[in-house]
This record gives structure tokens, C-alpha cells and sequence, in this order.
């Protein structure tokens, strides 16, 4: 299942950072390893879509985040209105 969050903050030097989930709950760390796209690092407010994973004695991680395009939901709300 695909969650939706902000970039809390990432250390490029670490390669590690923290995800805040936009539905509540608990700030999730995330590594390098867990981008899909390793090239660009992820700033602090950007919105990433991901899905989550138990380590550590159940603790939930950020895995296989995917940044989403900014207004790409306003978008496609705008195309349905038009096509209406």
C-alpha cells in the first residue's frame, strides 16, 4: 500500500533521513538504499510517495520512496473538469 509524506530532513553524508506521513503517525527514517531514484538527493519538504516495512522488532521504515510531482493531482482535476 502506497503512503504519502513530506522529507523531514536528509543527510546526504549519513545517506539517511526521516519522512513525515501526511495521514499522522510516526516520522519514519528511510536510507539512501531505500530512493528509487539514488541520484538526487531529497530535500526537506518535498513529497514522497512510499510504502513501509518492519525492522528492528517491528519498527515501521520508509522503503521504495518515489517523489511525486508537485501539483500532479491538480492536474489531472483540471483535464476532468475541461473533458465535463
Amino acid at each position: 500500500m502506497t503512503h504519502y509524506g513530506t522529507i523531514k530532513n536528509y543527510d546526504s553524508g549519513k545517506g539517511e533521513g526521516m519522512i513525515t506521513a501526511e495521514k499522522g503517525g510516526d516520522v519514519l527514517h528511510f536510507a539512501k538504499a531505500d530512493l528509487r531514484k539514488e541520484s538526487s538527493a531529497p530535500e526537506q519538504g518535498q513529497r514522497f510517495g512510499y510504502e513501509t516495512k518492519q525492522v528492528d522488532g517491528g519498527k515501521p521504515q520508509a522503503i521504495n520512496l518515489r517523489q511525486e510531482e508537485q501539483g500532479a493531482g491538480k492536474q489531472g482535476e483540471q483535464a476532468s473538469k475541461q473533458q465535463g
